[in-house]
C-alpha cells in the first residue's frame, strides 16, 4: 500500500450557503423581523438568535415541558415546532410574564410555595400554569373533567392533569400545584 503525499490531497467543496425565510414574530410585545434556515425551531430561534435563554431545552423532544411558551394565549412545546408556522403570532415567554422587580403573579406564587428546586424546568412551568388558568377560565375541558358542560374549577385533580405534561425532575409538583391554587384562589 503506498502512502499518499501531499499532492495526492483532494479538496472538498464547501457546503452550499443553507438558504433562509423571512419570519415576523411578535415576542413579549415586540416584533422581530428575522431570516431563518426554514428548519429552526422556535426555541432554537428564542434561545440563539434572540438571546432569550429563559425558555430551557430539556428533552428537544416534545417530552418534558421544560420548552413551554405561550403562542396567541396558548401553551405549546416550542422545541416541536418550527418558527417559520409561527408568522405574525404572538409569542410569551417567561421575560414577557415579568422580571425580578415585576413577578407576573406565577412567578410571585413559585416563590411563595417553593414550586422549585434546581429551577431548571420552573419557566416552562410557569407559562404552563399561566396558560392552564387561562384554559379552565375560557371552560376547555381536561382528561379528568367531570362534566364537559360544566363550569370548569382549578381543582387538585385539574391542575395535576393539566400540568402533566411538564416534568419536574426534583418533585416539586405539590408546591407546584399550590402556587397556581393560590394564584387561581382556589383551594387544591
Amino acid at each position: 500500500m503506498a502512502i499518499t503525499g501531499a499532492s495526492d490531497a483532494r479538496t472538498v467543496p464547501p457546503a452550499p450557503p443553507v438558504a433562509t425565510m423571512p419570519v415576523s414574530l411578535e415576542i413579549n410585545g415586540r416584533r422581530h423581523d428575522l431570516r431563518l434556515d426554514p428548519r429552526t425551531t422556535l426555541l432554537d430561534t428564542l434561545r440563539d438568535h434572540l438571546h432569550l435563554t429563559g425558555t430551557k431545552k430539556g428533552c428537544d423532544h416534545g417530552q418534558c415541558g421544560a420548552c413551554t411558551v405561550i403562542v396567541n394565549g396558548q401553551r405549546i412545546n416550542s422545541c416541536l415546532s418550527l418558527a417559520l408556522q409561527h408568522d405574525s403570532d404572538k409569542v410569551t415567554t417567561i421575560e414577557g410574564l415579568g422580571q425580578p422587580d415585576h413577578l407576573h403573579p406565577m412567578q410571585a406564587a413559585f416563590v411563595k410555595h417553593d414550586g422549585f428546586q434546581c429551577g431548571y424546568c420552573t419557566p416552562g412551568q410557569i407559562c404552563s400554569a399561566v396558560a392552564v388558568l387561562a384554559e379552565i377560565k375560557a371552560g376547555i375541558p381536561s382528561h379528568v373533567s367531570p362534566d364537559l358542560a360544566a363550569l370548569m374549577h382549578p381543582t387538585n385533580a385539574e391542575l395535576r392533569e393539566r400540568m402533566s405534561g411538564n416534568i419536574c425532575r426534583c418533585g416539586a409538583y405539590s408546591n407546584i400545584v399550590e402556587a397556581i391554587a393560590d394564584v387561581a384562589g382556589a383551594v387544591a
